[in-house]
């Protein structure tokens, strides 16, 4: 491929932070910079307590394992997202209940207080779609009346705020990941915040492999985890947030030369009332079939990604209920992810764009 659907995009520190990371000797996990790194995403945010974890994933289950999701017990989920939101659900033998998208493209609202109203759920675990908020104030309050955990999976919209407040904020935890793709990269790895201070140490003690404090010995009463954060990969996570800001404009300005080149043959996800979303990746429906855009940029060697398809449509999922109108099938049978690389240029926009028209236009 020589046009890459959102890969990394490095500031220049990065290189300077690492080295600074070996110098000290603090290559293993743990370290000045993960401490950094820590209180850069807090101080961003405004969360009140972060923990650097090598995924978003893990996030995710410590969040489930810290509020005793266990067997029997009922998650509600988005059904339009990635398979990494639903996971950790399973990881605690817990089991699913899918929630399909609105027109928004975000987690129905109806649909989730049908779920409530007839499933005995413990925790709301909320996607946020491509970098785009979902209407989590609304959100929270469903879970507060029905007495449900609210977990946000804000893995993609690092950035996105409603009404001014940050996406993962709003929930007892939130998550957000460092994958490659993402807007803000350190290869592999995420952060796991929260409103609970005893929570948030109890997730920071199981991800440590649960050890106990105060003895010369590993001591252990339960059982952890191996999910924390290496220093050096927190050295990138560092100077990547001192051009977050950057990359989030650069984002929204992508999205907009879209906009504006297939503006005749193409429907984009919207980006709901009061909220702000940092246009991760540029997602669009087409009339034609979309995996016939998908080969002709494949052709050219620019890469392209089919919408997620729908958890309830997953072979995995067949046997959980699924609450929703099939909104979400319907984004998946029409819908592409373009490239969203923030090193690409107007001219680089223009040529992907021409091959869309050709072809679906």
């Amino acid at each position: 491929m020589r046009i890459y659907l959102s890969p990394p995009h490095m500031s220049g520190k990065e290189l300077d932070y690492i080295k600074e990371a070996f110098e000290s000797n603090y290559i293993a996990p743990l370290g000045p910079f993960v401490e950094k790194f820590e209180e850069a995403i807090k101080t961003y945010t405004k969360a009140p307590h972060a923990l650097a974890l090598c995924s978003a994933t893990s996030g995710i289950h410590l969040a489930l394992r810290v509020l005793g999701i266990k067997e029997g017990d009922k998650v509600a989920v988005s059904s339009f997202t990635f398979i990494a939101s639903l996971s950790p659900i399973l990881y605690q033998r817990a089991t699913p209940v899918l929630i399909d998208a609105d027109g928004s493209w975000q987690i129905d609202l109806e649909a989730l207080e049908d779920a409530l109203k007839k499933e005995r759920i413990k925790a709301v675990i909320v996607t946020h779609l491509y970098g785009q908020s979902a209407p989590i104030k609304e959100i929270a309050a469903l879970c507060q009346k029905y007495g449900a955990h609210l977990i946000e999976d804000a893995a993609e919209s690092l950035g996105a705020t409603y009404e001014q407040r940050h996406t993962g904020t709003y929930g007892i935890f939130g998550v957000y990941s460092f994958n490659g793709n993402k807007i803000l990269t350190t290869s592999g790895g995420g952060m796991l915040v929260g409103q609970d201070e005893k929570l948030m140490h109890k997730a920071k003690k199981l991800s440590t492999q649960a050890k106990e404090e105060g003895y010369p010995w590993y001591e252990h009463k339960t059982y952890g985890y191996n999910y924390r954060l290496s220093n050096i990969l927190a050295a990138i996570g560092v100077a990547q947030m001192e051009v977050l800001d950057d990359r989030i404009a650069k984002k929204r300005t992508i999205f907009s030369w879209y906009q504006e080149e297939l503006k005749h043959c193409a429907m984009f996800m919207p980006e709901i009332a009061k909220s702000q979303g940092n246009r991760w990746l540029t997602t669009a429906l087409f009339e034609c079939d979309p995996l016939q855009i998908y080969e002709a940029l494949k052709k050219e060697g620019i890469e392209s990604r089919p919408l997620w398809k729908p958890m309830h449509l997953q072979p995995l999922c067949k046997d959980f209920a699924f609450y929703g109108k099939g909104v979400s099938e319907k984004l998946f049978a029409k819908g592409l992810c373009l490239p969203s690389g923030t090193q690409l240029s107007r001219q680089d926009i223009k040529e992907i764009c021409q091959i869309v028209k050709e072809h679906c236009c």
